[in-house]
């Protein structure tokens, strides 16, 4: 079969282990928005896409509200965003978002993934002819005419509309927009009560690197290591499937 197949198998074992890192993710997400907005969802745009996506995860209510009440205190530290880019082994672009307390601590960590798997961490900005930061939105379309659906949100920023397949082979709906209309597409899903299961701003690689199965397996070595992180938010990546 393979490193790589052998690679990807251990991936979905440790499918569970990555939900709490996800929710810890969630948390961080919202204890900026309440920072950042408020806690009213209602008048909180950001807090209420955070909740929205930790619902979409299945992440528990009272977490959710703790989160919110502990982000409330003021004793409470926020958290810095900041991007790292580098390459992973075979000339694989690979985009960090990151959310910290500390930031020696974070960048130190991060570098040493890149040293460890062959790696280099390089310079903000180095990949920004690679990656586009983009508005996706998910929806479940049930029995939506997408074509008439599609006319409808143009003015809402609408750039592409597809479905795509989940892993329990359910079809979702994915809207991209420009990152400065994440709001106004976001206003127009909930003025159309279409029902949004996550709304996030994703990085969309514009140019894929080709890898073999061997190869793909140790740019996996170090997308594991990060995503493993606390302080990492989420990974990008332009390795070709």
């Amino acid at each position: 079969m393979g490193r790589a197949f052998e690679f990807r198998k251990e991936r979905k074992f440790k499918r569970w282990a990555k939900m709490a890192v996800q929710f810890t993710r969630l948390g961080k997400e919202i204890v900026m928005a309440v920072k950042d907005g408020g806690s009213n969802p209602d008048a909180n745009s950001r807090l209420r896409t955070a909740i929205q996506n930790a619902k979409a995860v299945n992440m528990p209510k009272h977490t959710v509200e703790a989160a919110i009440k502990r982000a409330t205190n003021k004793d409470e530290s926020n958290y810095e965003e900041i991007v790292y880019e580098g390459y992973a082994p075979h000339g694989v672009a690979v985009l960090i978002e990151t959310a910290t307390d500390n930031t020696n601590r974070t960048v130190a960590n991060v570098r040493s993934y890149f040293n460890k798997t062959n790696g280099a961490l390089g310079k903000t900005g180095s990949l920004d002819f690679i990656f586009t930061r983009k508005s996706v939105f998910r929806f479940d379309p049930g029995e939506m005419e997408l074509d008439e659906l599609e006319f409808e949100l143009i003015d809402a920023g609408l750039e592409d509309l597809y479905v795509e397949v989940d892993e329990t082979g359910k079809d979702i709906g994915v809207i991209h927009t420009s990152f400065e209309d994440f709001g106004k597409m976001q206003k127009a899903l909930e003025e159309k009560g279409i029902p949004v299961i996550s709304a996030k701003l994703e990085r969309i690689a514009q140019s894929t690197t080709e890898v073999t199965e061997e190869q793909a397996a140790d740019v996996l070595k170090l997308i594991d290591k990060l995503e493993e992180d606390d302080d990492v938010q989420a990974v990008y990546h332009n390795m070709a499937e």
